[in-house]
């Protein structure tokens, strides 16, 4: 949306007056696209985008395994540490609360010097806050390493999901946003089983599980020093110091002055658009967060289930997420982002009571169906968030409306526990206290779903105009690249509205060809 909201938002009271109205008929315009099957659609990547997909899909993955060997372990530690299961729920809390600090200064660095080593230095964080919470030998200690964690994965999320997407065919983004939000399912699952075959089984026991996850974020270090940075950014970074230069020929440009220049201009004409992000990934984040992370602990002191049952339903629950992602994001991008996360909602909050109610295997169908709607919601959101995004600061305002939202929700497994000890159940053979937390993960997950449809009715979305205006700016790009045009070249040619040194360039290639200019 980088026309600053041509289809109407809160900045004029006739904005206002157009505004409202048009939530319900925007939602039946479709986007006009030929309606294509997930195969063909993917058959248009290539090399280097499946390799920049690829890249930042494991290392949010990785965020996710290395985030929930809390919520997995919770039992475990509260034991390790003599602690009540809230005590240390805490872990979960300020690595959610801290994320949005992580979000700042990672977004900031990677929109002015590019996703990839901000990237690698938030993975290498990884590496020795792991190995650190391993090492914990008291509560205190642990939430010490666990909030410095929260810095690193929340500097994670915005590098990477621009480094997966923005490189993309436009086709291509709904199936594959909701591929790579559903890495965050993939590293729960990951942590899952992980969970079930270390913890269990080894002499340290939940200290294992950390342990672990300090070793694949070097794998994926490598994998991203190996590839260039992103198209896009290069593009964009070399139009945007092009149209400084050519402003201020006198003093050759500043790339840091063109930056901010622009910075400035995004953010005061999209404020308000960026307030409605961070409150709406505000209830998608309770959601996810609502119906997971205590979700584990439910099961083994509410249910008494063993550690292999509680992973089967965990691994069940999150195949379901992965299954749900895709496929909704795949089908937003032939029914628009909105109304695909509004059904999504609608089946979501009627499957709540089943999630809770139903005891011992039969669960697994539920949480199957309950994460796939959860996945879904979920899965048109990293392309909502990148559409709605000015193109400047586009790691900035993704990365950090996400975590602020991940702050709203960061109290969300704590409450739940808080409050589900007010509802004592009785205690186990062994004399284990144990509590209702399934009323509490009901009423809360959905208070949350209504939240959600709310505000994803109240939303905005692309036009049609604006779909087109993407989808040629992305067949523009690629059929440029194709031609032998630097990205230099492009984003230069961009900022000097088809000047004649450009359009020589060009001709010197063999490739005569009108350039638009497209501004940020």
């Amino acid at each position: 949306m980088r026309n600053h909201m041509r289809a109407g938002w809160f900045y004029s009271p006739s904005q206002i007056a157009r505004y409202f109205p048009s939530r319900i008929t925007s939602l039946f315009n479709f986007p006009r696209l030929e309606f294509k099957d997930p195969i063909r659609i993917l058959r248009q990547l290539n090399r280097h985008q499946w390799n920049m997909f690829a890249v930042g899909f494991a290392a949010w993955a990785w965020d996710a395994f290395d985030f929930f060997t809390v919520s997995l372990t919770v039992t475990e530690i509260s034991v390790a540490f003599d602690q009540e299961p809230s005590a240390v729920s805490w872990g979960i809390t300020v690595t959610l609360m801290l994320r949005c600090v992580g979000a700042l200064i990672s977004g900031s660095f990677g929109d002015r010097y590019g996703r990839k080593y901000i990237m690698i230095a938030n993975l290498t964080a990884f590496i020795f806050l792991e190995l650190g919470s391993g090492f914990c030998q008291n509560l205190n200690q642990f939430l010490a390493v666990r909030t410095l964690y929260g810095i690193a994965m929340g500097g994670l999320l915005g590098p990477a999901a621009a480094t997966a997407l923005e490189d993309l065919p436009y086709d291509a983004r709904g199936i594959l946003s909701g591929l790579f939000q559903q890495a965050y399912g993939v590293g729960y699952l990951l942590a899952a089983v992980f969970y079930r075959a270390l913890v269990p089984t080894t002499t340290h026991g939940w200290r294992s599980l950390f342990w672990f996850g300090a070793g694949p974020p070097i794998l994926i270090i490598l994998w991203r020093l190996s590839l260039p940075e992103t198209n896009h950014f290069q593009v964009s970074k070399s139009e945007r110091e092009a149209r400084e230069a050519q402003q201020h020929d006198e003093q050759k440009g500043s790339p840091l002055k063109a930056f901010l220049k622009l910075a400035n201009s995004a953010m005061r004409q999209n404020w308000m658009l960026f307030v409605y992000m961070v409150v709406l990934m505000a209830g998608f984040n309770s959601i996810s967060h609502g119906t997971q992370d205590l979700y584990p602990t439910f099961l083994k002191s509410q249910l008494g289930m063993t550690p292999t049952q509680a992973t089967v339903i965990t691994v069940v629950g999150q195949l379901g997420a992965i299954s749900g992602g895709m496929t909704v994001g795949w089908l937003s991008t032939f029914t628009g982002r909105r109304l695909a996360m509004m059904v999504a909602c609608l089946f979501g909050g009627a499957l709540v009571p089943p999630y809770v109610l139903l005891r011992n295997n039969d669960l697994i169908a539920t949480a199957f169906f309950e994460q796939f709607f959860v996945g879904g919601v979920w899965g048109p959101i990293p392309v909502y968030l990148v559409e709605l995004s000015p193109a400047v600061l586009r790691t900035f305002v993704y990365g950090l409306s996400y975590q602020l939202g991940n702050l709203a929700s960061s109290a969300s497994s704590t409450i739940e526990a808080t409050i589900g000890e007010r509802f004592p159940l009785a205690p186990t053979k062994a004399g284990v206290k144990r509590y209702n937390y399934g009323k509490v993960l009901g009423i809360y997950a959905g208070a949350v779903w209504a939240y959600i449809l709310l505000f994803v009715f109240l939303g905005p979305e692309m036009t049609q105009d604006e779909r087109n205006e993407e989808a040629a700016l992305v067949l523009q790009f690629e059929e440029l690249r194709a031609q032998g045009v630097s990205l230099l070249d492009i984003g230069a040619g961009r900022a000097k509205n088809i000047d004649e040194s450009f359009e020589e360039k060009v001709e010197e290639k063999g490739h005569v060809q009108q350039i638009e200019e497209k501004t940020v």
